[in-house]
């Protein structure tokens, strides 16, 4: 896969990693009757809708999860909400390209400690890809480029992907985005060289169990199980700063947009990551935080 196509694909993942935080689970039990598949809430006022929808930016043809109450709530929408603009692949692509390589002169490989150099180009050459393949990203960009890149080469497709499909079927939606493409870079790009090489190291370890800890999530994910999600999620990174930087923070703004928006009148859809949705820093345990009740929808 060429560099240029490559940084495409990361584009259309929004660069959102929504599953690399610790997360606490809390116990969920189901109504009777109630229909498995991917969890959906609602928040509402007198003349406001405000669903909430968990998403996997990645998949593997035929998965099945469009259901009846997704459906439903997509379809009553008059207003799509996702994590950034999809509009623009192109520029979004271009954007971390920008942000993303180091200044001329400059290697990955120097910046990193003999035995993380070792692991790192193991984990490279083993993707069948030059050793120096990655030597011009900053350790981010490279750190986001092998979280992905086994998943692409194993059968996950971005455009089986939530937002992209749902993008597709949006037709005349009116279209808004909680984050810019330049917020969403900067959370990466303006880590400490240090913090970065961490997040990079963390990634080249895991990279041997990846698809089978995302395998795992998609099928938490499509069961509804967000008590699930959340505890498969607590096997991913645990850095407080990433989580905090990445999740904590975030959610905490969601949510007070959410709040604003509920002051106008209307129904909107917001599709983000599921693992926003699920654990004890969620949107939804923000909203509550400022009185805003959050219900799932079951059927």
């Amino acid at each position: 896969m060429k560099l240029k196509r490559l940084i495409s694909t990361m584009a259309a993942l929004s660069l959102t990693l929504s599953g690399c935080t610790t997360l606490q689970a809390r116990t969920e039990t189901p109504p009777r009757g109630a229909v498995p598949g991917p969890a959906l809430w609602e928040v509402r006022d007198d003349d406001t809708t405000i669903y909430l929808f968990g998403t996997v930016h990645a998949l593997p043809e035929g998965k099945p999860w469009f259901d009846g109450r997704i459906k439903r709530a997509f379809d009553a929408s008059d207003e799509m909400v996702t994590e950034v603009d999809l509009s623009d692949q192109t520029a979004t692509a271009t954007s971390m390209q920008q942000a993303g390589m180091l200044p001329q002169g400059q290697s990955l490989r120097e910046m990193m400690t003999p035995e993380n150099r070792q692991q790192f180009e193991a984990a490279v050459v083993g993707l069948g890809l030059p050793v120096a393949t990655l030597d011009q990203m900053e350790p981010w960009l490279a750190a986001l480029t092998l979280s992905l890149l086994p998943l692409l080469q194993q059968g996950y497709k971005t455009d089986s992907g939530v937002e992209m499909a749902l993008s597709a079927q949006a037709g005349t939606k009116q279209r808004d985005a909680l984050e810019t493409v330049a917020q969403q870079i900067d959370l990466f790009d303006a880590m400490p060289v240090e913090a970065q090489l961490t997040f990079l190291d963390k990634t080249v370890e895991a990279m041997p169990d990846a698809k089978s800890s995302l395998d795992t999530m998609v099928d938490e994910w499509l069961r509804g199980d967000a008590d699930g999600l959340a505890k498969q999620l607590n096997a991913e990174i645990d850095d407080p700063v990433l989580y905090q930087r990445l999740l904590t923070q975030r959610n905490a703004n969601w949510a007070q947009w959410i709040q604003r928006r509920l002051q106008q009148p209307g129904t909107v859809f917001i599709a983000v990551g599921a693992g926003h949705l699920a654990g004890s820093d969620s949107v939804q345990r923000q909203l509550a935080k400022r009185g805003v009740k959050v219900e799932r929808i079951w059927r």
